[in-house]
Formats: structure tokens, C-alpha cells, sequence
């Protein structure tokens, strides 16, 4: 008993040690965005700053309405993208797990091949600009590279097959229900836990996506949270870089802290998924084993 204890006080002591050191580059960019730049130039990045600024995040609140448009639109393209992709997801999954589906296995294929090959860029672009004119739309942030994933769809239709008991199913067929109907009312009730890792997954994909806004929107009242941050430290970057000595425009340029403003939008992006995480968190580990212990 005595020895088990002890195993057991190993095993914390390893696990604080481990959540330690997963805390410490967040506290190292919270620091950082807080941080004067000289100091950062001066001395490097440090835990503990000497002296606490704002002005990173002062230089970011300027363009504030821009900033809050982001977040608006890149909160409407995680909420609808991760719901809409979570529900064609479980849809395509559950039919794959059903040993009665026909052509199940050939349609399994199909799924798996996109995992491995991929149309190349410009055919896509072509494909959804030319011919889906997505374009400097919403649908631009929601819907290319990012509704449908075949990892997800594997996962979610190994979830089905190993841990919805098929007896339940079959009962609910004597019963009379339907196919949309044992679907909806006993599958997905059953799935809790692969339903929020799938969805946090897609939640995560879709906060912190760049590349659809940098190839398909061109109008900066689309831009998404990370492209509008992009954007601002591009213009920073040019600013500091092509000014003349002496000017105005160089005096403002200079006084902008370049390296903090890195950190602050970093950490700006960052938080949301902060603070959703441990509402996932119960889920998220069980959704991802119990296939596997199950099989």
C-alpha cells in the first residue's frame, strides 16, 4: 500500500513537472507582449519583464473597430464552419460504419485517398473562384480545405463502429424507427465524446486558419482575426523598413514596438481557444481512446 503511494506521488510530481513546463511559453508570450522593446532588444525575453507596457496592445487597439470585425467574422466562420463540417462529418461517418452499407469499403478508399493526394493549388483556386465564385465571400473562410477532412471521418466512423452496441440499433429497427431517426436519437446521443473532439479539432482549424483569407479574400472587410494581424505587422515591417531618417512618418515608425506587437497578437489570438479548451477537455481524451480500448 505504502509503495503504491509512493508510485503515485512519482507520478504527480512528473505530471506538475510536465503542466510546468507546457505553461511556460504562454507565460513567456503574455511577458513578451508586455514587455518595452528595447528591454526585448536589450536584454532578451524574459519571464518577468522590468517594466510593464501596454503599448503593444495599444498600437493594436488603434485599429479597434478593424480588429473587432475580425473577431466577428472569424468567430461566425469557427461557429458555423465547425457545426456545418461536424454534421457532414458524422453523416458520412455513420454509413461507413455499418457492415450493411453497400460499397462501403470502396467509398472508405475515396476518403482515405484525399488524405494522401491533393488537386494542387492553383486547380483549387481556379475551382472556387471561377466556378464556385467564392471569392471575397464568407463562404471563402468556411468551405475550401477545411468543411470536410478524411482524418475526421475515419475517426468519427471507428468511434460508430466500435462503440455504438449494434443490438441498440437493431432493437430501435424492430421498433419501427427509421434510418434518420436512429441517427439523430440514439447514434449522435451516444457519441458525446468523439461529437466535441471532432469539433474542437475543427474549432481549432478554423481560428486559427490563414491560408483561405490569403488566397481567397482581397477585400479587408473579410479579412479574418489572423489575417488582419498578418496584415497589420506587414505594414509595420514596411513602415520601419522603407521610411527615410529624419521624417515624421520615421519617427512614428520607430516608436511602434515591433517585437511586443508579435507577442500581443499571438497571445490576442490565443485566448479564445484558452478559454474553450477545458470546456472540451473531459471530453477530448476519451473521445480519442475509447475506440481503441474498445477494439
Amino acid at each position: 500500500m505504502q509503495s503504491g503511494k509512493f508510485y503515485q506521488w512519482i507520478i504527480n510530481i512528473i505530471m506538475l513537472v510536465f503542466t510546468f513546463f507546457c505553461i511556460m511559453p504562454f507565460w513567456l508570450l503574455f511577458s513578451a507582449s508586455l514587455t518595452d522593446d528595447m528591454e526585448i532588444v536589450r536584454s532578451g525575453y524574459a519571464f518577468f519583464p522590468d517594466k510593464i507596457t501596454f503599448s503593444a496592445y495599444e498600437h493594436l487597439m488603434n485599429s479597434s473597430s478593424d480588429i473587432f470585425r475580425a473577431y466577428g467574422i472569424t468567430i461566425f466562420a469557427t461557429v458555423v464552419g465547425t457545426a456545418v463540417g461536424l454534421a457532414l462529418t458524422a453523416m458520412v461517418a455513420y454509413p461507413l460504419s455499418r457492415v450493411e452499407m453497400p460499397f462501403k469499403n470502396t467509398l472508405a478508399f475515396y476518403v482515405f485517398f484525399t488524405m494522401l493526394f491533393h488537386g494542387g493549388l492553383v486547380p483549387t483556386y481556379l475551382l472556387y473562384t471561377n466556378y464556385f465564385d467564392l471569392k471575397n465571400t464568407m463562404l471563402a473562410l468556411i468551405i475550401p480545405g477545411l468543411l470536410m477532412n478524411g482524418f475526421f471521418i475515419i475517426l468519427m466512423r471507428t468511434f460508430f463502429a466500435t462503440s455504438i452496441p449494434t443490438a441498440i440499433i437493431e432493437s430501435a429497427y424492430i421498433d419501427g424507427a427509421k434510418e434518420w431517426k436512429i441517427f439523430c436519437g440514439i447514434v449522435l446521443p451516444l457519441s458525446t465524446p468523439v461529437l466535441a473532439t471532432v469539433g474542437l479539432f475543427y474549432t481549432i482549424l478554423y481560428w486559427n486558419d490563414w491560408f483561405n483569407g490569403l488566397i481567397y479574400i482581397t477585400d479587408s472587410q473579410y479579412y479574418s482575426l489572423q489575417n488582419l494581424l498578418n496584415r497589420i505587422l506587414l505594414d509595420v515591417q514596411f513602415l520601419q523598413s522603407s521610411t527615410q531618417a529624419g521624417s515624421r512618418s520615421a519617427e512614428i515608425a520607430a516608436n511602434i514596438p515591433l517585437a511586443s506587437m508579435r507577442m500581443a497578437m499571438a497571445a490576442i489570438g490565443v485566448i479564445p481557444l484558452l478559454i474553450a479548451y477545458p470546456f472540451f477537455q473531459k471530453y477530448f481524451v476519451k473521445g480519442l481512446t475509447i475506440g481503441a480500448v474498445k477494439g
